[in-house]
């Protein structure tokens, strides 16, 4: 193989690695994008009246759960995944309790804030 040759072989390797990393730019861009619009709608999502009628809260809750899981399922980040999921799990556990206590409605609230937080700082 003449210089010609390894010049040859050398561009193509070269154009090669270029790709790659062009390749993972593009993937990493496209994977903050998603934790973007997922954290958005996510964020979007979090907010429960407890003082509409329980039925329709527990509607709501169950709705808002589903939401968060299936979010939780398109994004790759670990942290902003954890927070969906307890998130998720607040509006699960606000399914199950008496909320006509304004006590267990209280406590409910700082723990959703709590996730709620906890989700912010992952999004970020």
């Amino acid at each position: 193989m003449g210089i010609r040759g390894v010049c040859v072989a050398l561009a193509t390797v070269l154009v090669v690695a270029g790709c790659a990393e062009v390749g993972e730019a593009v993937d990493e861009a496209g994977a903050v994008a998603d934790r973007a619009s997922v954290c958005a709608e996510a964020l979007g999502l979090a907010d429960l009246n407890p003082l509409v009628d329980q039925e329709r809260l527990r509607e709501r809750a169950e709705d808002k759960e589903r939401r968060l899981r299936e979010l939780a399922g398109d994004v790759a980040d670990e942290d902003v995944k954890a927070s969906l999921l307890g998130l998720a799990d607040s509006y699960l556990q606000v399914q199950k309790e008496r909320l006509d206590d304004a006590g267990v409605v209280a406590r409910w609230v700082r723990r959703n804030t709590e996730r709620l937080d906890a989700l912010r700082v992952a999004c970020t």
